[in-house]
Parts: structure tokens; sequence; C-alpha cells
């Protein structure tokens, strides 16, 4: 399923991540998808904090590695996004945790 990297109810810009993991690996496939509170527009996208692209679709499948962020104007920007392509990753589910949680890591190469 799609997890936010945001809160549940806030009323922000979230950035979703499939699979529904932190930090996203390239070697995935990750699909990133922008969601506002608000009606879809125009999408802007952000590339290692430097406007890369803009469009209609609110989500894509990465194909480079980087930090990736997206601007609705219904609620702004999303938090920062790193995609790696590390050899060696520890990843968490994307997610909010609250203290007291049970965690699933996983160890990835």
């Amino acid at each position: 399923g799609w997890c936010p990297l945001s809160p549940t109810g806030a009323q922000t810009t979230q950035l979703l991540l499939e699979p529904p993991w932190t930090p996203a690996v390239l070697w995935d496939s990750v699909t990133l998808t922008c969601q506002g509170s608000g009606t879809p527009g125009v999408t802007i996208w952000y590339k290692d904090e430097r406007h890369w692209r803009q469009k209609k679709g609110d989500s894509f499948v990465v194909t480079n590695k980087g930090t990736y962020q997206c601007y609705r104007s219904d609620t702004g920007f999303s938090p920062l996004v790193p995609v790696l392509y590390d050899r060696l990753v520890l990843q968490v589910p994307a997610r909010a945790l609250l203290e007291g949680d049970t965690v699933t890591l996983r160890c990835r190469g």
C-alpha cells in the first residue's frame, strides 16, 4: 500500500513511496506520488532542490538517484525524499512511527 511520510490528517503535501520503505533505493523501481488535500492541478517536481519538471500527473517512476520533492498550490511543498543507489541500505517502513511501535527493519544489498 501507499504510506505517507507525514502524519495522517495533516493538511500538507505528502510524497508517497511505493514500495513503502525509506530510504528508497533506485533498484526497487520506486514510484513517487505527490498528494495534497485539494483538487489536483499541476504538480511541480524538484530534484536535488532544483526545479526539475512540471506536469499534470502526480506520480512517476524514479530513474535517477537524488533527493526529490514536489509542490502543489493547495498544500505547498512536500518533505524531501532521498532515493539512493547504495550497495547496502538499512530501511524502515515509510510511515509515521510512534514511541513503543514495533518496527521491522530491512537490511538490503
